[in-house]
Formats: structure tokens, C-alpha cells, sequence
């Protein structure tokens, strides 16, 4: 028995609530994956705060229909497609895909809607290599780190030359005396 249509209404309001949330979309073709693969995928996106949405590509048509951010990914929906709708940790969830496909070997990544933008599977794999959120957030606190034991270093050598100088001027006197 086919879904009603108040079934795909509420489908389509639940798409339309998770895209709202998200920042990015990436379209794959999980064509020839088993119930546990994608258990399996889903289980590595879950950490980076991603949803694997397997829905029928007319559903999302019209759950991204008029909204500009979203409408892109209408060239994307065909044939048997997963939309993976990453609301954290874009970098992340790309890698955790990345690292599933690598061991299935079935999927296609066609690619991801960003800011309105239509991306390629070369765009999103190159976001994909960017260091994550919280090694650049580690890589800053270095750097702010490294700044501040400079500074540290440099305030604490002034009374220490100057003392050296008194030292040395001291000596001084005492030998010319």
C-alpha cells in the first residue's frame, strides 16, 4: 500500500524542519547499500550532528521548492538518492562519509548545496580536507599562547637588564675607584 498523502505532507514538513537546521546538504547514490550500511553510515554521521535522509527525490523537490538556499539540490535528486543534511560539524561529517565509503564502496557522491549554492563532489571533498572546527580552534589558542609567553618573556627580561646594567655600571666605578 502507497503512502497517502497526508503521510507525504508530513514527510515533506519534516524535510523542510531539518534543512531549516542545517548548513550544508550533500546528495549521494546509495544505490545497492543494505538496511545495515546505512544503519552503519548513519551511525558515523550521528557524532558530527548529521542526518542520512533516504527519501523519494519528488518529496524533496518540493520540500526545497521557492527556497533559495535549497532549490540547487533539485539538479541533484535522481535516481536513488540519500541526503545527508549536516547541522554541525560540516568538515567532520564529510570525513565520517568519506571514511564509510572507502570501506562500502557503493556509494556516489553527487554533490551538496551550500548557502545556496550548488557544490561539486571536488567542492565538497575540499571542505572536506579542512581541519575541523576544534583543531582550528586549538591551532588559535597556540597562537595566542605562543603571543602571550613572548610577551611574558619580554616584560620579565627588562627588569633583568635592567638590573645588568646597574650591575655593570656598579662594577665599573668600583674598578675606576
Amino acid at each position: 500500500m502507497g503512502r497517502t498523502l497526508e503521510d507525504k505532507k508530513e514527510i515533506v514538513a519534516e524535510l523542510k524542519e531539518s534543512l531549516s537546521q542545517s548548513q550544508m546538504a550533500v546528495v549521494i547514490d546509495y544505490k545497492g547499500l543494505t538496511v545495515a550500511e546505512i544503519t552503519d553510515l548513519r551511525r558515523r554521521l550521528r557524532p558530527s550532528g548529521t542526518e542520512c535522509k533516504v527519501t523519494k527525490n519528488t518529496l524533496m523537490r518540493i520540500a526545497v521548492q521557492g527556497d533559495a538556499t535549497w532549490e540547487p539540490m533539485t539538479a541533484l535528486c535522481k535516481e536513488s538518492s540519500a541526503f545527508l543534511l549536516i547541522k554541525e560539524d560540516v568538515g567532520g561529517a564529510i570525513k565520517a562519509y568519506q571514511e564509510f565509503q572507502k570501506v562500502s564502496k557503493k556509494t556516489v557522491l553527487r554533490g551538496g548545496v551550500m548557502e545556496g549554492r550548488a557544490l561539486t563532489e571536488d567542492d565538497v571533498k575540499a571542505i572536506g580536507d579542512l581541519p575541523s572546527k576544534e583543531q582550528l580552534m586549538g591551532q588559535i589558542a597556540g597562537a595566542i599562547n605562543a603571543v602571550a609567553t613572548k610577551v611574558a618573556v619580554g616584560i620579565k627580561e627588562v627588569p633583568s637588564s635592567l638590573a645588568r646594567v646597574t650591575q655593570a655600571i656598579a662594577d665599573k666605578d668600583k674598578d675606576a675607584a
